[in-house]
């Protein structure tokens, strides 16, 4: 419950930590005399105002930035130089705006980079894919825009990548199947061996004047994600945990198949974009997924049968699309609600109230042998033949040959028709 302005620590100072008092005004540039500081933590406060410029010069020592959910503003200075030690950069949840700085390339040792919640407007930075051991890149909810952009051919991008957060952008373009392709960090898993993402640093300290006493002091880095609209806070993240969460963009265009080779994932969030095409089956690879939104596009086609493999699933969400056809049966898809499908009328089974045809697939019965076609139409909508002058309405006149509606856009009527005829003839639906 600590206020008024921050007070000025010792230039020995090796950590800083206030987070969660009431402390407010500015960042004194008298921290940036702190030559031998690890790590800062401001987070959760009511501080305000611009970050000095000269805490670029704590760069060589400081492994450690928390300003998380404060309402600085201005510019991001730049605070990284060759050399620089930095492992973790959380400025989220603040009013910065501006550019990226293009410094946090030289951030070489930089694990975990958080710049969300921003005002922040740019492109894609496409230029930190180089850092080595960039694991957590979260850049949600600011003003970046454009697509994302390819890798250069035969460069490694993002090689340590895990969770990755461009949610609530204006990102254009198609999914970077590219990127899918490159990031092995998410295409296997160790369970056995896995450890919590942290920042560590090694002390040594005077403890007579023939001996030092030495200790290891770890920071654990923690993330914010949103798994069914819900914003958790996960304070320790086993590397073995991948999230990629590209939601409320307007990502266009398909699903790639190459997807399913990050068989690592255990989150995955493509809402709200307008996305086309059909459930990749390759999803089937990625045994350990545990939340699939694919809400808000315009999926079509049917749900793979193959995904009642995945057996983590606990989160599964299609709704508002135009998936059609039956819902797998069985394993986890006995758990999930009606919500899950909201939206996509010719979708059938458990849990909804609309029952297939048969347990496998919505498929037409074969065609009644009467004149008037088992639809109960004078013609069959599969092939239609309009002549000039046919019917009072829309007259479609074709010369020498039949003309051919596709098949699909005619099937729901016709399932339709099928059934009402059907009935009239006593047939069970």
């Amino acid at each position: 419950m600590l206020e008024g302005s921050l007070p000025i620590p010792p230039p020995s100072t090796l950590n800083y930590g206030v987070r969660s008092n009431k402390l407010s005004g500015q960042v004194s540039p008298a921290f940036c005399n702190l030559s031998s500081i690890k790590y800062i933590d401001f987070g959760d406060n009511k501080l305000s105002g611009m970050l000095p410029d000269c805490l670029v010069n704590l760069s060589d020592s400081l492994l450690v930035l928390n300003l998380v959910n404060n309402s600085f503003g201005g510019t991001i200075p730049e605070i990284c130089t060759n050399g620089s030690q930095l492992r973790m950069i959380d400025l989220s949840y603040n009013k910065f705006e501006g550019r990226l700085p293009r410094s946090l390339h030289s951030c070489l040792k930089l694990q975990s980079l958080n710049l969300g919640n921003n005002q922040l407007g740019d492109e894609f930075p496409s230029w930190l894919g180089t850092l080595p051991d960039l694991s957590i890149l979260m850049l949600r909810s600011n003003h970046l825009h454009g697509n994302i952009e390819k890798p250069i051919s035969n460069s490694v991008f993002f090689p340590e990548i895990r969770v990755i957060d461009l949610s609530y952008y204006d990102f254009t373009g198609k999914l970077p199947s590219e990127y899918f392709q490159k990031w092995n960090s998410m295409k296997c898993f160790d369970a056995a061996n896995s450890s919590y993402m942290k920042a560590d640093s090694n002390f040594i300290a005077r403890a007579s004047a023939d001996s030092d006493v030495s200790w290891t002091q770890y920071y654990p880095i923690p993330i914010k994600i949103t798994i069914k609209g819900v914003d958790r806070v996960l304070y320790k993240v086993q590397d073995v945990f991948v999230v990629i969460d590209f939601s409320s963009n307007m990502l266009e265009g398909e699903i790639p198949d190459s997807i399913g080779s990050l068989q690592g994932i255990r989150v995955l969030n493509l809402s709200n974009n307008i996305l086309s095409g059909s459930i990749p089956s390759t999803m089937v690879n990625i045994t350990v997924l545990e939340s699939f939104d694919l809400s808000q596009n315009r999926l079509h086609g049917e749900i793979p049968s193959q995904l009642k493999q995945l057996t983590f699933l606990v989160v599964f969400n299609v709704s508002h699309n135009n998936l059609t056809g039956p819902i797998p049966l069985g394993s986890q898809f006995s758990t999930f609600e009606t919500s899950s499908y909201d939206g996509n009328l010719w979708l059938c089974g458990y849990p909804l109230a609309t029952k297939c045809w048969n347990s496998e697939s919505p498929k037409l019965p074969p065609a009644a042998s009467d004149e008037k076609g088992d639809s109960g139409f004078p013609f069959d909508f599969d092939w239609i033949t309009v002549l000039p002058g046919y019917a009072s309405g829309l007259v479609v006149g074709i010369v020498g040959g039949n003309f051919v509606f596709v098949k699909k856009q005619f099937w729901f009527l016709k399932r339709q028709m099928k059934r009402r005829v059907r009935r009239r003839r006593g047939f069970r639906t």
